[in-house]
């Protein structure tokens, strides 16, 4: 048995599918009967559309969280990361600093 192909749709398509079935007069129904679609994909695509455009909004509290923001952040972030590492290394080497020996020729 063959395996059904799926129809792939573009995203003006789906776009105006969902502006068409939130206007007044019209049901996701009533527009996915005159596309030939099933009123679940309307559903679905409206849910994806609202989910994408909450993501737009990248700024909180003054806060930039946009692509670029964040990719500059991570990259502190490593860079803070690997100073933390020098500054544990330089203390550690500095515990045992004077030595004792040297200590006591200098009292």
């Amino acid at each position: 048995m063959a395996r059904k192909k799926y129809q792939h749709y573009t995203d003006e398509f789906r776009r105006e599918a969902v502006i068409r079935a939130d206007q007044p007069g019209h049901t996701a129904s009533s527009v996915a009967k005159e596309l030939g679609i099933h009123p679940g994909q309307i559903y679905n695509w409206r849910r994806q559309f609202t989910r994408l455009s909450e993501k737009q909004f990248n700024s909180l509290n003054g806060v930039d969280y946009s692509k670029p923001e964040s990719d500059e952040v991570r990259q502190l972030k490593r860079e803070r990361d690997a100073l933390k590492k020098e500054l544990e290394f330089v203390q550690n080497a500095a515990d045992g600093w004077p030595p004792p020996y040297f200590a006591s020729q200098h009292d």
